[in-house]
This record gives C-alpha cells, sequence and structure tokens, in this order.
C-alpha cells in the first residue's frame, strides 16, 4: 500500500466517523496527540517536533493539545515506531531510519553512511522528493507517514584516542546503529562494528567494550560521550536525515482539516529542523573544544574510507531495489 494510498483514504475514514454522530458528541474535548523524543529542550529534535506543534495548531486553528515526552520516558526511538506501527502510546515524534528496518528493508538506506555528499546535497535530495519510494514503503508496510525530514548533522567518530587515518581505525572496536548496512560498511573500512543500545554506549565506552562510536554534534554534547570519549574524528562518513514519523492508525481518526495541518506542519517542521541542526553543529563542537571537553581530530583519508564502503554500497542498494533512487540521489 503505498503512502498516498493511504492518506487519500483518511480523510473519507475521519468523515464516515462523525456521520449519524450526536451534535452533543461532536463538540467533545480537543484531540490530544502524544509524541516523544530522546532528549531534552536544547536538542534540535525536540525544537523541530516543538515547531511541529506550533505549527499544526497555526493551520489548524482549532484547539489541539499536544503531549511531548522528552528524555526517553518512553523509551528508545525503536519503541517509539513500534508504538506509531501499533497506535498507541507514541502518536508522532522523530526515528532514526535504522529502526525501521523490521517492517521496511529500504528505510536505511537514506541514513546510511556515504549516501549524502553533505547538507546541501541532502537538502536538494528532499526538495526533489526523491525519497518519496521509501517513504511509500514505510507507511504501506509498517503504518507510519514520514511527514518531514528533520536531521542535517555531519556524523563523526568520536573514541577515546585520536584518530587520523585508515591504519588508526584498523580493528576499531566501534558502536553502529542496528541497521545491517553501518556494520557491513564499518566493516569495509577496517573496522569492528558492534550495535550496542544508544542509552548503554557511554557505559560501553567507560568499561572498555568498546573505544568508540559515531553521531553527530546534538547527540555527543547531549549524551556527553566527550566525557568517555574525548578525540573527535572527523571522518564526516554521513549526514544525519530523522523523519518526522506520525502514526497512519491516530492520522485516520483525526478530522481531514486536522490531518492537512499535521501534513504541512511535519514538512515545514523537518526543514526547520534541518536548518536548525546544522548551523548548530559548529556551535557546539567550538564551545566543547574551547571548554577542553573534546579535541577535533582532522580525518586524512575520508575518500579512501568512502572508496572501501562504496562496492558495499551498491550492493545494498541492488539488494533492496533501491538503484535508480541511489542513482538519482547521486545526480541530485
Amino acid at each position: 500500500m503505498k503512502r498516498r494510498t493511504v492518506l487519500a483514504g483518511l480523510g473519507a475514514t475521519a468523515a464516515a466517523g462523525a456521520l449519524g454522530m450526536p451534535s452533543i458528541l461532536k463538540a467533545q474535548a480537543p484531540v490530544t496527540l502524544n509524541g516523544a523524543v530522546q532528549f531534552n529542550d536544547d536538542h534540535a529534535f525536540t525544537k523541530a517536533l516543538v515547531r511541529f506543534e506550533e505549527l499544526v495548531k497555526k493551520y489548524y486553528g482549532k484547539p489541539v493539545n499536544f503531549t511531548l515526552h522528552k528524555n526517553s520516558s518512553l523509551g528508545l526511538e525503536k519503541q517509539y515506531f513500534e508504538y506509531m506501527s501499533q497506535g498507541k502510546a507514541v502518536d508522532y515524534g522523530i526515528v532514526s531510519p535504522a529502526h525501521m528496518s523490521t517492517f521496511a528493508k529500504a528505510a536505511p538506506f537514506i541514513d546510511a553512511p556515504f549516501v549524502f555528499k553533505g547538507i546541501e546535497h541532502m537538502n536538494k535530495v528532499v526538495a526533489a522528493n526523491i525519497l518519496a519510494p521509501i517513504a511509500d514503503e514505510v507507511a504501506g508496510k509498517a503504518e507510519v507517514v514520514l511527514i518531514g525530514y528533520a536531521g542535517g548533522g555531519i556524523r563523526n567518530i568520536f573514541a577515546n584516542k585520536p584518530l587520523k587515518n585508515l591504519a588508526d581505525i584498523k580493528g576499531l572496536k566501534v558502536r553502529v546503529q542496528g541497521a545491517p548496512i553501518w556494520s557491513k560498511t564499518f566493516a569495509a573500512a577496517g573496522m569492528s562494528p558492534t550495535v550496542i543500545a544508544y542509552n548503554e554506549v557511554y557505559n560501553a565506552i567507560q568499561n572498555g567494550v568498546i573505544s568508540a562510536g559515531e553521531n553527530e554534534a546534538a547527540g555527543v554534547e547531549a549524551m556527553k560521550f566527550y566525557e568517555v570519549a574525548p578525540h573527535l574524528n572527523l571522518t564526516q562518513h554521513a549526514v544525519s536525515i530523522r523523519p518526522i514519523c506520525f502514526s497512519v492508525k491516530t492520522l485516520k481518526t483525526l478530522p481531514k482539516e486536522l490531518q492537512d495541518a499535521i501534513m504541512k506542519a511535519g514538512k515545514e517542521a523537518g526543514d526547520f529542523g534541518r536548518q536548525l541542526e546544522s548551523s548548530e553543529e559548529v556551535v557546539k563542537l567550538d564551545t566543547l573544544e574551547k571548554a577542553g571537553k573534546l579535541k577535533r581530530v582532522p580525518f586524512e583519508e575520508r575518500d579512501a574510507m568512502k572508496k572501501l564502503t562504496d562496492p558495499v554500497m551498491a550492493g545494498y542498494a541492488k539488494e533492496i531495489g533501491a538503484e535508480a533512487i541511489f542513482e538519482k540521489i547521486n545526480a541530485a
């Protein structure tokens, strides 16, 4: 079932539910929507979701309530996505594509290493709607709509030692996201990747289980990874893209006007989120480095690292039937 097909039927469902309803029931209390985010008020993801709430209220023009559960109070992104798919507990949130792979095999592709050349390239891809086929698959198989694309942070490897070249990262025990493509690409570059829950990375480095992880500046700051891994090695291996997601099961229950407001607000909140995180990135790193909390280490062989992973990415695109999308992304 395609995303556009899913959305096309939402208004009719909502309208049908209102037919024959006594007038006293039509005047029910405003809808309350529950959101979830792993971070605090200062994180770009949280700010993007707050902007989403503001825009929905603006475009809907009628009372609607939002409750945003912060600081992983409802679990982690993997759980948020499952909740949205089931239509319970969480109605909207920001989720890494890596956590959608159980439902849609192609989803992690849009967040894999070396897909985007930089934030400008990612913005072009989003604006051209090149990711629509993947969003359609997620909507059809997981019943979660990707209503916008936040993110925009450059991902680097933070470690308990400086890493300047391919020789330095050989055999590196590094935490990666759960989607297999991350393990495959990092292994191709010579590292020893392992999947560990995001909230366990700090302790894993502290206890010597791993030596490194990878993240954008906002995550390094929010999770205080610099305390156990003060070397930020500038591999620039990925640009994070974090879809703003909404439960189809919830969306179907809402008035058509509110559905429209949610879709419009999601796109704009995603655009806001990318601009915000990319603009905050250098400021955050400058502040941490000036405070002596981390040190940026230039990585001398990024192009060589990418060359090692290129065959893996090409094979992955073919395996999931995303060759055409990959070609369009590369041409954007």
